[in-house]
């Protein structure tokens, strides 16, 4: 038996390796798994350059818990090890204290090495035990144990097959480990993808009777048997190459990742390289809806099918965690622990590459099935506008495949909507004017007056559009964005014959002190304007930059601007009948005033409680 100390100048490096690398207790297991896995990979790649002649049919991981004795077993049939071997990846931590162990080690990419994810195990473990065989011939068995001390014990054993056993007697608070929905849960989650098959437990399943006696109806009988549970998908589908999948493979695989989602994806993306850099993943596009923060971290990272996180904001732009799907690589930098990315030019350079890919694939879906595209949009419209919001890069390329929703239910990009309006929709500046409602229902009657002068009006209504529309102002100096009930519309959009008024000033002054007095002029400014006798007497509307500037603040959590009054426009139709029964002054005039002027902040929404109570009581007596 061969005794010794852990080569670290420390009384006990453990705490320490607890206290800074890993700060999830149950990622033990995901490490200790995956040395095995890395065991059973490394048969095959030594088999295959004929440095040994092994079996490589069954490999296998195995996790194993024992109740009675407190103890979970992490077994594989990989490589194994020699004597020499525990001695240099166990005994020898290359370092000379624990100071330096944390400063060299803690940001290292040093994954799949044997050593620093088997000390994980200590973690939860109050004494560890390892019995070994490689599969080099002519290799002794190995079994070496410790209790979290510096100090060791190895010795020559006897095993009978090749490969691990790493056996961990659970410490009193960490007896967690020890049941079994604990463990299967954890090995759902870090490796439910690993290449390698990983056993835990048995499960029941149902078989023909081997005698093939039948049952009283005629058929076979069943019998219960035991078979293993294998708790991985070792060859999932990122893996596979795209050509030889169908869409089905895609769909079945959404509902592995995502099994309590019940809405199927829209489209998908499969990514898959090589060079510069190894990459595989594939994206999915779920349905977006305006509340769309509650969506975010349905990306799964993983590293050579290992999960490593969902919080994938590292490694991909913001925008792109609305998206559902994993993505794989190698050559994403993580730290031993695996807890967090660490900066790197391949980060960046794979975060641009699948933005690339992404914008990639909706122009193509754009280009050559537009109608199946359009289909999509209202379901992937907010997505767009936050990717065009949040990055340059994608703004560049979504320009051209952006569509805008007219209330008339069509799909035109930026440029086709320049080409239909810039001739028609102009302002006094000769801006192009862009007209849009955010509630089609509540704003109907501004859009159904706006169709009927032959005017298009776009349908805008996700969280993002006030930043939205401010952006592709900025874009497109000449093209300015107002919602349709944000003016009266001979005054959004310059007519080139204004009709003329039909008050005098005096007539409008007299009309305006009447006006004012039945009005909280604290919120309602009165103007004149010179509509159509047929349009209504009172139009309710509110200054576009102020609406838009609160909207903005409202959605980014500063409430500067919403706490500013709200204040509107009352807008008097001059060449409106009715304004010749006000200017009687009479009490028919006030209370013909004050219906008509109710009327236009009821269409608005804005006629409420008392208000509204007395406005019903008036139209009843109007019409008795």
């Amino acid at each position: 038996m061969q005794q010794g100390t852990i080569s670290v100048q420390t009384e006990n490096i453990f705490p320490i390796i607890k206290k800074f690398l890993y700060s999830d207790h149950e990622i033990f297991l995901r490490e200790l798994v995956s040395n095995a896995v890395d065991a059973c990979q490394k048969v095959k790649s030594l088999t295959v350059s004929g440095e040994i002649n092994a079996d490589t049919s069954a490999l296998r991981v195995q996790v194993i818990t024992d109740k009675t004795a407190n103890t979970l077993t992490i077994r594989d049939n990989g490589i194994g090890m020699t004597a020499e071997e525990v001695d240099k990846y166990i005994n020898q931590i290359a370092f000379s204290g624990a100071e330096e162990f944390v400063s060299k080690y803690k940001d290292a990419q040093i994954i799949g090495h044997f050593g620093l994810g088997f000390y994980s195990a200590f973690m939860v473990a109050k004494k560890v035990e390892i019995t070994t065989l490689s599969q080099r011939t002519g290799s002794k068995a190995v079994t070496w144990s410790c209790d979290g001390s510096p100090n060791f014990e190895m010795s020559e054993t006897e095993k009978l097959t090749a490969g691990t056993d790493i056996v961990l007697h659970l410490a009193d608070d960490s007896l967690e480990f020890i049941e079994d929905s604990r463990i299967e849960e954890i090995l759902n989650k870090y490796c439910k993808f690993m290449p390698v098959e990983i056993q835990f437990g048995t499960r029941t399943d149902r078989k023909d009777d081997p005698s093939g006696e039948k049952d009283e109806n005629g058929f076979a009988k069943t019998i219960d048997v035991q078979i293993d549970n294998i708790i991985n998908n070792t060859s999932p589908l990122w893996m596979k190459k795209p050509a030889d999948l169908k869409d089905e493979d895609y769909l079945s695989f959404y509902r592995e990742l995502y099994p309590m989602t019940f809405e199927e994806p829209l489209f998908h993306i499969h990514i898959n390289v090589d060079f510069p850099f190894h990459l595989t993943g594939i994206l999915y596009f779920p349905k977006m809806k305006n509340s769309f923060e509650i969506q975010k971290n349905k990306v799964q990272l993983y590293s050579n099918q290992v999960f490593i996180t969902d919080e994938v904001k590292n490694i991909l732009p913001d925008f792109l965690t609305l998206l559902h799907g994993v993505v794989d690589s190698p050559d994403i930098p993580l730290n031993v622990s695996r807890s967090y990315l660490q900066e790197d030019a391949n980060v960046k350079k794979i975060s641009a590459h699948i933005t690339k890919k992404v914008a990639d694939k909706l122009q193509s879906m754009f280009n050559n099935e537009r109608a199946d595209f359009e289909k999509k949009w209202d379901d992937i419209n907010v997505f767009i506008q936050y990717g065009m919001l949040s990055d340059e890069k994608f703004y560049e390329k979504a320009k051209d495949f952006s569509l805008y929703k007219t209330t008339g239910d069509q799909y035109l990009t930026l440029e086709e909507t320049k080409e239909k309006i810039q001739d028609t929709q102009k302002d006094k500046s000769g801006n192009t004017i862009a007209l849009y409602a955010n509630d089609r229902h509540e704003q109907h009657a501004f859009i159904a007056a706006a169709e009927e002068r032959g005017y298009i009006v776009f349908e805008m209504n996700t969280p993002l559009t006030p930043h939205f529309i401010s952006q592709l102002e900025s874009k497109n100096p000449s093209l300015r964005f107002k919602r349709v009930d944000a003016d009266v519309l001979d005054k959004l959009i310059e007519k080139e014959n204004p009709l003329p008024s039909s008050l005098s000033e005096e007539q409008q002054k007299t009309l305006k002190s009447i006006i004012e007095g039945l009005i909280d002029t604290k919120i309602f400014n009165v103007q004149f304007e010179n509509m159509s006798p047929t349009d209504a007497p009172f139009i309710v509307t509110q200054n576009e930059f102020m609406r838009r500037m609160k909207e903005q603040s409202a959605f980014g959590g500063n409430s500067f601007y919403g706490t500013l009054p709200e204040s509107y426009t009352l807008s008097a139709n001059s060449n409106h009948p009715v304004m010749e029964k006000i200017l009687a002054g009479d009490d028919e005039g006030k209370e013909t005033a004050k219906q008509t002027i109710d009327l236009a902040l009821l269409a608005k929404g804005l006629l409420k409680g008392e208000a509204l109570t007395t406005f019903v009581k008036r139209s009843y007596t109007l019409l008795g």
